[in-house]
């Protein structure tokens, strides 16, 4: 049964890849925007008040980690046009496994935000920047990375099968812009008031680009903060990915 249901979740992964292959926009835009996010903060905003050392070593994790929060919209709009569209009752009428669509397109994402990591890793470097710590901590760091991303990807299916239409997706996905500014990404804890900076250093984004920071040698790092950066996103998972696959079993009941 398990074999199966990898069967099937792999076609489901092809399907998706299949539509980025006839219609590349979509994916082209998601592997730009961090490169835009690292030109913009790192040469036309600036910015580093605060921060202890190069603002390239700081700003880079910080631009992985924005980059895992944000551009969600793509599946949720996939999703929400499958159900719109009836796709999704089609695909029940076959012997397919339960959630198979949801977890191909969830893979699909996880394949595309890796190529975006590593094409905003490429440009930092030509950029100047340098990882630290070895081929060890960058893996890593590409973890923690992945697993946050993972994290939020089960969150926005879940919000996109409660919304159910595709045009309610902006209005969902704009939530996320709070929670990413609203953290260490860009800016350290001490350049905000400090009300302010105590909560941010809550932001499980705020946790994974700590650690991220403290794998790579970069400035913002502090030791011990691996584990929150691993913990913040299981709890999330713990909490959306049952909540999503219920949603989806109760939309085909």
């Amino acid at each position: 049964m398990k074999v199966y249901a990898l069967t099937d979740s792999w076609t489901m992964t092809r399907r998706e890849l299949a539509h980025w292959a006839r219609q590349p926009a979509q994916p082209l835009v998601a592997l730009l925007f961090p490169v835009m996010l690292l030109l913009m903060f790192g040469y036309l905003i600036g910015g580093g008040r605060g921060v202890d050392g190069d603002y390239v070593d700081f700003l880079v994790p910080g631009t992985a980690v924005l980059t895992m929060a944000f551009g969600l919209e793509g599946t949720m709009i996939a999703v929400t046009q499958d159900l719109t569209r009836g796709v999704i009752d089609r695909f029940r009428s076959l012997p397919m496994a339960d959630g198979a669509v949801l977890v191909g397109r969830s893979a699909a994402d996880m394949l595309q935000s890796a190529a975006a990591l590593t094409l905003t890793g490429a440009v930092a470097c030509a950029l100047g920047w340098r990882p630290h710590g070895g081929p060890g901590a960058l893996l890593a760091a590409a973890g923690l990375l992945l697993l946050l991303r993972f994290a939020m990807l089960w969150i926005g299916i879940h919000l996109a099968l409660v919304a159910g239409r595709p045009e309610m997706i902006q209005a969902v996905q704009i939530l996320v812009w709070p929670a990413g500014f609203l953290s260490t990404a860009i800016a350290t804890p001490g350049s905000m008031p400090g009300w302010l900076g105590t909560a941010v250093q809550w932001n499980p984004l705020s946790q994974t680009a700590t650690a991220v920071r403290h794998l790579l040698h970069g400035p913002g790092s502090a030791p011990g903060h691996t584990w929150p950066a691993v913990l913040w996103p299981l709890a999330l998972l713990a909490a959306f990915f049952p909540l999503a696959v219920r949603k989806f079993a109760r939309l085909g009941g």
